[in-house]
């Protein structure tokens, strides 16, 4: 966090005690109730970290001392917080996460009263109030009131169970292993799926703030205990939460772990077969397998900066229906038009009861790319320099500048790159139809970056 921002690209985020004390979140609390306005009603959640009670109690003090009132609803994931915002037309929302990062961080986000995250604009709103001391305080006799609001966890699964076929995906009796990442992924789908008739196998279920069973980025190399869970019981799922379950990422009864973008394309390819020319949202950063993919089943695909704010916010701006990103989180505008772990896997499973396929079929399906990252570090005072001489250079090629500069070649490899939000480096990522191709790209386009930044 920066002298002059609290927001980073998903919300307020430190470490617990260092960047993020109680005293801040108490004054993070009373700006955010000044910019809700007193009598206004609060929604407020958190996830399982150590530090969860800790901050809602604090932020809590500060919303209440502006006025507000606030309904607790305890541990909860975070589409679960959301959907009950909108759900109980709540004015709008608190969620106490750091999501995917290590136990040693916490976070607070604030939500609309729709259910989807403040847009950018109104973070700055609500930085401007904390930053130039412009807090409104409630007189002694008009403070906000506490209350708790129960029953959150079930009204989520039951709005989830709407959009699928409960019937179809019960007479399959799919065997799903989860991993709850030992947070708030295994209070709502567990329940929800056994609901659909699933068998449920859970892994990393217990609640536990210092996620001993592995960190809760689901990133390839933290689920290989997912992987050989599936294969050994010879379950036909896999699923793996972050930190608030609001991303999952998924795994075939072979044992393979899949990246976001390749689940997303099922759900993609689904979802256009039923509504033909729909507007699908997705950021710069997402694979040519979702361009692919909306090019062949007729649907129009609206790039955005990277980020699920934005991709959130398009999706409300332009009013479509479905939205995801490479690492996981899919947006289904029907449920809400935010990420969801639980939607995501019972959309899955609906589509797999419908087809009569196993994932690793409708993986197959797919066209195959390999993709390959790099980073380049660089100050952070010389990135609007360095972005601006590699758009020159690139600048005749088939390119989007949305967000960095994304290039396209004719043989349908691409490179993204872009400076990085919260670190001092410049980020690759390159995508090919062979290894060797995306390598060769990763390694070709770093050689420029560095001769163009020993220039600078």
């Amino acid at each position: 966090m920066s002298a002059r921002k609290l927001f980073g690209t998903n919300g307020i985020r430190g470490l617990v005690n260092v960047e993020l004390t109680p005293q801040m979140a108490i004054k993070v609390g009373a700006s955010i109730g000044t910019f809700f306005g007193a009598n206004k009603n609060i929604l407020l959640g958190h996830d399982a970290r150590t530090s969860g009670p800790m901050f809602a109690k604090a932020v809590i003090s500060g919303l209440t001392a502006t006025g507000c009132n606030v309904h607790f609803v305890g541990m909860a994931s975070t589409p679960a917080i959301q959907f009950a915002v909108k759900n109980h037309r709540m004015d709008g929302g608190v969620i106490i996460s750091a999501s995917h990062n290590p136990p040693e961080y916490n976070g607070i986000k604030v939500i609309w009263s729709d259910g989807i995250e403040t847009s950018h604009e109104q973070e700055t709103e609500i930085e401007d109030v904390y930053f130039e001391e412009k807090t409104v305080f409630a007189p002694w006799n008009k403070l906000g009131e506490q209350s708790e609001l129960v029953g959150i966890n079930e009204e989520y699964a039951q709005a989830i169970k709407k959009h699928v076929d409960p019937a179809k995906i019960a007479s399959k009796h799919f065997h799903v292993v989860i991993d709850a990442a030992n947070s708030v992924g295994g209070i709502a789908a567990p329940r929800l799926l056994r609901e659909l008739g699933c068998k449920v196998t859970s892994i990393n279920a217990n609640i536990d703030g210092t996620f001993p069973g592995r960190l809760p980025e689901p990133r390839p190399e933290n689920l290989g205990d997912l992987a050989a869970t599936v294969r050994a019981i010879g379950a036909d799922i896999g699923v793996a939460f972050d930190g608030d379950a609001d991303r999952s990422i998924f795994v075939g009864a072979n044992g393979a772990i899949y990246w976001g973008d390749k689940t997303f394309a099922i759900v993609i390819k689904q979802f256009l077969l039923q509504n033909p020319g729909a507007k699908i949202v997705t950021p710069v950063s997402s694979s040519t397998l979702i361009k692919d993919t909306v090019d062949a089943y007729n649907g129009e695909l609206i790039l955005t900066k990277v980020g699920s704010v934005t991709v959130s916010h398009k999706m409300k701006e332009i009013n479509a229906q479905l939205g995801g990103e490479e690492n996981g989180g899919i947006f289904y505008g029907p449920h809400q038009a935010v990420r969801d772990g639980a939607m995501t896997t019972a959309l899955l499973l609906n589509i797999m009861a419908q087809t009569g396929q196993s994932l690793a079929q409708l993986v197959a399906e797919q066209p195959q790319y390999y993709i390959e990252k790099g980073k380049i570090p660089c100050q952070d005072d010389k990135k609007e320099s360095l972005q601006q001489k590699i758009y020159e250079q690139v600048k005749d090629q088939n390119i989007s500048t949305i967000d960095g500069v994304k290039i396209w070649f004719p043989d349908s490899s691409a490179i993204l790159i872009r400076p990085s939000g919260t670190e001092p480096i410049f980020r690759l990522y390159a995508e090919a139809k062979t290894q060797e191709k995306a390598q060769k790209l990763i390694e070709e386009y770093s050689s420029k970056i560095k001769q163009i930044l020993q220039a600078l």
